[in-house]
């Protein structure tokens, strides 16, 4: 059951939250409104671990960067929208934002801001269930806030636009609801399923939507959260088969990073501008490399669960370097060579046993050698 008692919510708070929004509320003009606003009080209301320790702060009828400056804390500005992000210790941040409504010019494109109240700010958002805030008043207590249908969509698990055209106006929005879907095991919206299509249309215009991508990654279930966007419609905005390989992955045993399902997806078929503009580095490309090459993988290392992921992994101890001087081979390039056939041969599935490579091994050398 969802309790909405706002004094049950500020309770819950971890500590160094309340400290902070205390003190914000004592520094913010006395005629000003300061709410939590966003996925934490979502979570708050649904009673579990926030997902993400950094925090959403609404001012309305207030200067936020003047706020900034008086905490006394380092903070980024972020003029076009009057935000700014608090720098806090641990490596915590929180963005404090102006109220605000919003409208896009251009789909898929940066909405223009325009000063609002705080239930403007709450109607801009994206889901009925992240449109709720915890108003901290000038006499110390508090009080709940929410758009229409907010806590009952919560109660019944629904995901749920805030407006018709949402997806149209920002389609990195339908990654963001796959991503909650999987989560927190919500369901969609008949009014969502009906914006896929316009999500898909202004996709290749949304820069926002790489950006999102790479947030699914950092999911406790990636291939839950892929899997959800393919039984949406769109599973396009991935390579194909990328939701089966990822909930493979899910399905292993182990810590799994980012760099890990990152380089799942390399493995896969996808333009390469796409996989430059998802902005993930090099690492994913060079760890797949490593599990494709034919150095030996630690068990339990990154490059292992990639090849068993990959089916890189022969059912059999492979033949190492021991084995190959041991058949008359010479340390060096030769060597290399012959290992580097060998790792090629064993991911075309042409070897079941050890016997069966050194076979290939000594009719490799008697054809003329591994270098031909």
């Amino acid at each position: 059951m969802i309790s909405p008692d706002p004094v049950r919510l500020w309770a819950s708070l971890p500590d160094d939250a309340r400290a902070l929004l205390t003190r914000l509320r004592q520094l913010a003009e006395p005629h000003s409104r300061l709410a939590l606003v966003g996925g934490a009080v979502r979570d708050l209301l649904l009673g579990q671990a926030s997902a993400s320790p950094d925090l959403d702060i609404v001012l309305a009828g207030g200067n936020v960067q003047y706020l900034a400056e008086q905490l006394g804390v380092t903070f980024s500005w972020h003029p076009a929208y009057g935000n700014a992000t608090l720098h806090l210790p641990g490596g915590v941040y929180a963005d404090l934002v102006s109220a605000r409504r919003e409208h896009y010019p251009v789909a898929g494109g940066p909405p223009v801001p325009l000063p609002g109240s705080l239930e403007d700010d709450l109607a801009r958002r994206d889901f009925t269930v992240n449109a709720n805030a915890l108003e901290l008043l000038s006499d110390g207590k508090t009080r709940l806030l929410g758009v229409p249908d907010s806590l009952g969509d919560l109660e019944t698990r629904l995901l749920r636009p805030l407006h018709p055209q949402s997806f149209h106006e920002d389609a990195s929005r339908l990654v963001r609801a796959a991503r909650l879907a999987a989560r927190l095991g919500l369901h969609a919206h008949p009014g969502l399923l009906e914006q896929v299509p316009a999500a898909l249309e202004v996709a290749p215009h949304t820069p926002r939507l790489m950006a999102e991508l790479r947030l699914l990654l950092d999911e406790p279930l990636p291939g839950k959260a892929a899997r959800v966007l393919e039984d949406w419609g769109a599973g396009v905005l991935l390579p194909a088969g990328a939701a089966l390989l990822l909930e493979r992955l899910d399905a292993l045993p182990g810590r799994k990073s980012r760099t890990l399902y990152a380089a799942a997806l390399h493995s896969l078929v996808w333009a390469d501008d796409r996989l430059e503009a998802l902005g993930l580095g090099q690492r994913p490309a060079e760890l797949l490399a490593r599990a494709r090459s034919a150095a030996p993988a630690a068990p339990g290392s990154p490059e292992a669960t990639l090849q068993t992921l990959l089916g890189l992994t022969p059912p059999y101890p492979p033949l190492q370097g021991r084995d190959l001087l041991a058949l008359g081979l010479s340390a060096g390039p030769e060597l290399g060579r012959m290992l580097g056939w060998l790792a090629g041969e064993r991911r075309a599935g042409r070897f079941a046993s050890p016997d069966e490579e050194r076979e290939a091994v000594r009719a490799r050398l008697a054809e003329g050698g591994p270098g031909q």
